[in-house]
C-alpha cells in the first residue's frame, strides 16, 4: 500500500511517499519539501496573515498533485503548532479543504509527542526497555516517557525552536548576555515538567528526535546522513555546550555553511540547541541516542495498525482530487522552492 504524509509544519511543508505493509517497515520512497515559514506570517493577533494562508493553499494543492502523481492510494495530510496556535486556523483550514481538496487534521501536542513516541518504540524494539524521548519543533518541545508503546507521561511545552528564536533572540548573531538570560529562563520553564518525567521511573534508554536534534548531533561529530539511518549517532551534554559557545557567535547565513544545517533551520539552530542542552540538564542527561523515526513514521505505524473510527486515519476532502480542485485566488504560488528527493 503507497500511501501519502503530509507534514505542515511551523518552516516547512514535507511530503513523505512511503510503500507500507501491516506488520513490516514503511519503505521510503521519495521526500519532497517546501520552505513555508508559517510562524513567521502570523500578525501581532496571532493571525496567520492573508499571505501566509495563500502560500498555504498553495503549497498543499501542489503537494496533494504530487502525492496523486505517485499514485498514492491515501494521503494523510496533518498539521501542527504554527496551524494549531493561529487563532484564525479554522478559517483557515476550511480554505484549505474547499481551495486546495485537503483535509488537514490539526494535531494536539500530546498526540504529537505520543505518536512520535511510539516511531521511537517500533524502531529501537521492546529491548530497550523504558524509554525517554525528547522532540523539539519549531513551535514546542515534546517530552514522552513509558515502558509502552504508549507512554506513561507524554508533555508538549511551547518551547520550540522557531518560536523562542522570534520571541527572544532578535539579533544576528545573538547577543551573549541574551542567550544567558534564555538559558536561565530555559531552567526555570523545565523545573516542573522535568520533575514529572523523572518522577515517572528511570529510563533504560534517553532519545532525541527532530531534525534540530540530527543537527546538533551531525554538528558535534556524528555521522552524516548519507551513512544510512541504521548508524548509532548520539548527542552529548558536553559537546552540546562547546557547540553552543561556536554557534551563538555566528550569523544565520554562516551557520547555514555548516554541514548538516539547512537554510531554513540555521535562524533557529541556537534556540534550538539552547533548548535542548536545557532539557538534558533539567533531565540529567549526559548524552542521548538520535533515532531516525519520529512523528510521520509514528502516523504511518498507527495507520497500520488501525484505521481511526472504521475509516482512514486523515483523508482527501471529499468530492475532490488533487488535479481539478479550483485555483486559489490571486493565483497563489508556494512560498519556497520545493525539492524532491528519492529516500
Amino acid at each position: 500500500m503507497r500511501l501519502g504524509v503530509l507534514d505542515v509544519g511551523s518552516n516547512t511543508v514535507h511530503l513523505l511517499v512511503v510503500d507500507a505493509h501491516r506488520g513490516g517497515h514503511p519503505m521510503p520512497m521519495s521526500s519532497t519539501k517546501a520552505t513555508l515559514r508559517l510562524s513567521e506570517n502570523m500578525d501581532d493577533e496571532g493571525k496567520l496573515t492573508p499571505g501566509g494562508a495563500e502560500k498555504l493553499i498553495a503549497t498543499v494543492k501542489e503537494f496533494a498533485s504530487i502525492a496523486e502523481t505517485s499514485r498514492c492510494v491515501e494521503l494523510m495530510p496533518f498539521a501542527t503548532s504554527a496551524v494549531r496556535d493561529a487563532t484564525n486556523s479554522e478559517e483557515v483550514l476550511a480554505r484549505v479543504r474547499a481551495e486546495a481538496g485537503v483535509d488537514l487534521q490539526v494535531l494536539s501536542g500530546e498526540d504529537e509527542a505520543r505518536l512520535t513516541f511510539l516511531a521511537v518504540r517500533r524502531w529501537y524494539g521492546w529491548s530497550a526497555g523504558r524509554i525517554l524521548n525528547l522532540d523539539i519543533g519549531g513551535g514546542s518541545l515534546e517530552l514522552t516517557i513509558g515502558g509502552d508503546e504508549d507512554p506513561d507521561i507524554a508533555l508538549s511545552l511551547q518551547l520550540g525552536a522557531g518560536r523562542l528564536t522570534r520571541e527572544w533572540l532578535h539579533e544576528d548573531p545573538p547577543g551573549k548576555r541574551r542567550v544567558a538570560v534564555l538559558r536561565d529562563w530555559l531552567d526555570a520553564e523545565l523545573v516542573a515538567p522535568a520533575k514529572q518525567v523523572i518522577d515517572a521511573g528511570k529510563p533504560d534508554l534517553a532519545v532525541g528526535t527532530s531534525k534540530t536534534f540530527r543537527s546538533l548531533a551531525r554538528l558535534t561529530g556524528a555521522a552524516p546522513s548519507g551513512a544510512g539511518p541504521r548508524v548509532r549517532r548520539t548527542l552529548t551534554s558536553s559537546g552540546l555546550r562547546q557547540l553552543i559557545g561556536f554557534i551563538s557567535r555566528m550569523t544565520a547565513s554562516d551557520r547555514a555553511e555548516l554541514e548538516g544545517v539547512s537554510s531554513d533551520r540555521s535562524q533557529q539552530l541556537v534556540a534550538g540547541a539552547l533548548v535542548a542542552e536545557a532539557s538534558m540538564r533539567a533531565l540529567s542527561l549526559d548524552s542521548i541516542e538520535i533515532c531516525p523515526w519520529a512523528l510521520r513514521e509514528g502516523l504511518i505505524l498507527r495507520k497500520l495498525d488501525t484505521d481511526m473510527n472504521g475509516g482512514p486515519l486523515v483523508t482527501r476532502a471529499p468530492g475532490t482530487a488533487a488535479g481539478n480542485s479550483a485555483p486559489s485566488p490571486g493565483g497563489a504560488t508556494s512560498a519556497g522552492p520545493i525539492e524532491t528527493v528519492p529516500s
